[in-house]
């Protein structure tokens, strides 16, 4: 790699850890660089996945305290994220290149329509969640308690998880949409419980990844160092930039390297 390709791979890690803490889906940006300097798309995906394992876990530890309070919901959400990336890592190694490479187009622009409808998902949560809370009419039971994850979510989560484990942009997405349908908690703490679902996904796509797979090492190393502090400095900048900027910024990058790619 040339100086100028290690600076961009770098600062694409960077950005990518900054979006991720903020508003998802970092990979929309890590992704079309590795592939644009050369890299087939199986092997940037592999590598990209990687790479993005440390701020995952970054950000699980940064809400360790919205989890305190669901470890009940751990084990069974816990088991399904791990079932599902494997699944999708499997089928991402197991399935012909010619495959992904003919899929990731779509899967890249439906990553960028899906952080675009991400403000309409919220309110249509949040006005869900407004109807549920309203006081019970005169005579009337009591509301009724938070629900607990039942049979759906942890089926939901699978499948949301082996799309992670396949491809991963914007699979936090769906995973918040489902926990906010399915459960009732504060979305704060629903937001934590997403992260650590997401870093299983990804954490346990990536040893498999790094153990069977073709990876570029040297992006690994370099989207690494990025996705790591860039996800301190999201933090930071998540109380003072807009979300809606950021996101803009992402849909507008997915929209152009998914067109990008589909022309090639």
């Amino acid at each position: 790699m040339t100086a100028f390709e290690i600076v961009l791979v770098l600062a694409a890690g960077l950005a990518a850890g900054t979006l991720n803490t903020v508003v998802g889906s970092g990979s929309l940006l890590t992704f079309p660089v590795l592939v644009a300097l050369g890299h087939p798309p199986v092997v940037a995906n592999v590598s990209n996945t990687i790479g993005l394992a440390p701020g995952s876990l970054s950000a699980v530890y940064g809400c360790r305290r919205e989890l305190a309070a669901q470890r009940h919901r751990l084990l069974p959400l816990g088991a399904a994220a791990v079932l599902g990336g494997l699944t999708g890592a499997l089928l991402l190694l197991a399935l012909p290149a010619d495959t992904f490479g003919a899929v990731v187009p779509a899967l890249v622009l439906l990553a960028a329509l899906l952080m675009a409808l991400q403000p309409r998902l919220t309110r249509l949560v949040a006005a869900r969640r407004a109807r549920h809370a309203q006081a019970p009419a005169p005579g009337t039971l009591a509301t009724r308690p938070p629900r607990t994850t039942g049979r759906a979510l942890p089926a939901a989560v699978l499948a949301v998880s082996v799309y992670g484990g396949y491809f991963g942009a914007a699979q936090g997405v769906l995973l918040l949409a489902a926990l906010a349908i399915a459960l009732d908690d504060d979305l704060r703490q629903l937001n934590g419980l997403k992260n650590l679902l997401q870093a299983l996904v990804n954490l346990i796509a990536a040893v498999l990844f790094a153990l069977t797979a073709d990876v570029a090492w040297l992006p690994v190393a370099l989207i690494a160092a990025g996705s790591v502090p860039g996800a301190l400095l999201g933090a930071a900048l998540g109380r003072r930039v807009s979300p809606a900027v950021l996101r803009a910024v992402v849909v507008t990058v997915g929209t152009v390297a998914g067109v990008t790619l589909l022309m090639r």
